[in-house]
């Protein structure tokens, strides 16, 4: 093989990678947050704010169905988005269902998230309090929940913890890196927004939820 050969194939890799890279980040930039097939909370949000616009005319399922792609259809039409059916995030933002960000791991975050990791999961193996922090940082993400890190933990009846005195005992050292891992972005859960201890709850809400996961006395759902 000469030199022009090996530079034309050089050539053409680069150009392949930077394609690969161009459309990878094109498809974040388009990220479908709930279209049809999905099912959550999320999408009993978009359910309900589109009912109140009397778009919207079925039952609040929770599920994305035609009657939901459909009532999506006509509220982006309204509001001049593109009209896909599926709600991406500029329909989530007209909707007025808003997402928060993941804060970086500073010690303040670090020692917020750590608080409540080691006040939930006090007991729990390692991966046990990574899986709290990572539910915590779902939810900031999550268009049902508080946008920021404080936001979550301090919502009003999200965390029995603030209300037992547990959340002001002593931080447990492992809540510490727990928190940092969570925040750099580790998840056990594989996506949960919800935990519940079986042995300590018998809400019908919280058993009503899928089970995607069980790490330690807690199971972990969507």
């Amino acid at each position: 093989m000469n030199g022009f050969v090996k530079m034309v194939i050089v050539l053409v890799a680069v150009i392949l990678c930077a394609a690969t890279a161009k459309s990878a980040e094109e498809n974040r930039d388009m990220q479908v947050y709930s279209q049809t097939g999905s099912s959550g909370t999320e999408v009993e949000e978009i359910q309900r704010v589109l009912k109140e616009r009397g778009l919207f005319t079925g039952e609040i399922t929770g599920y994305y169905g035609e009657q939901t792609r459909q009532a999506v259809t006509k509220f982006q039409k309204q509001q001049g988005l593109k009209q896909t059916g599926a709600a991406d995030e500029a329909t989530l933002k007209r909707l007025g269902i808003t997402i928060g960000t993941v804060p970086e791991a500073t010690d303040a975050n670090i020692y917020l998230l750590a608080r409540i990791i080691s006040a939930e999961g006090r007991g729990e193996s390692y991966v046990g309090q990574v899986a709290i922090g990572a539910v915590i940082c779902n939810r900031i993400e999550h268009p049902s929940f508080p946008d920021t890190l404080a936001g979550v933990i301090y919502q009003n009846g999200a965390f029995s913890a603030l209300n037992d005195g547990q959340f002001n005992e002593p931080v447990a050292e492992s809540a510490y890196s727990a928190a940092r891992d969570a925040l750099a972005g580790w998840d056990p859960t594989g996506g949960a927004i919800y935990y519940y201890n079986p042995a300590k709850t018998s809400d019908r809400f919280i058993y009503s939820r899928p089970v995607i996961a069980v790490i330690g006395d807690h199971r972990f759902c969507t």
